[in-house]
């Protein structure tokens, strides 16, 4: 997996943990479970480039 795409995940990852936390700091549920699954999404996808690197 390139740079970028490495990149844009940890950025989707650093995203979804700002909006968890914004969603807990004012009480706003939908923002904090829309942060967690974009967490568990950013995570799903280092998983896959990890297997990836793994066997190239």
């Amino acid at each position: 997996m390139s740079f970028i795409d490495k990149a844009k995940n940890a950025a989707e990852d650093a995203i979804g943990k700002a909006k968890e936390v914004v969603g807990d700091a004012t009480d706003n549920k939908d923002l904090e479970a829309e942060g967690k699954k974009d967490q568990g999404s950013a995570g799903v996808k280092k998983v896959g480039e990890n297997i990836k690197d793994t066997f190239k």
